[in-house]
């Protein structure tokens, strides 16, 4: 596959050496602005798939009439979480 470059950004110099700054023993200024793109279009990309699940279950509740509330909601999801603590950590 042929590879391909952002074009080239200007930022301001304290940007750039806060940058600097945190970059781990052999990480690039390059490798680290490549992940920080890739974690923004995965992050992106989840934000985009949580709103179209939400319309779609709006579209859903209205089509039906089905509702659930905050509280029964927020009571199923605690449970889900109690009950994957009690799995890991017995």
């Amino acid at each position: 596959m042929k590879t391909s470059t952002f074009p080239s950004l200007r930022v301001e110099a304290e940007l750039r050496l806060a940058a600097e700054s945190v970059l781990r023993e052999g990480e690039t200024l390059s490798a680290l602005i490549e992940t920080a793109v890739r974690e923004a279009i995965q992050r992106r990309q989840v934000q985009a798939d949580f709103l179209a699940r939400g319309l779609r279950a709006s579209q859903e509740a209205r089509r039906t009439g089905v509702y659930h509330s905050a509280a029964a909601v927020h009571g199923e999801l605690q449970a889900r979480l109690d009950a994957r603590r009690k799995q890991v950590l017995g």
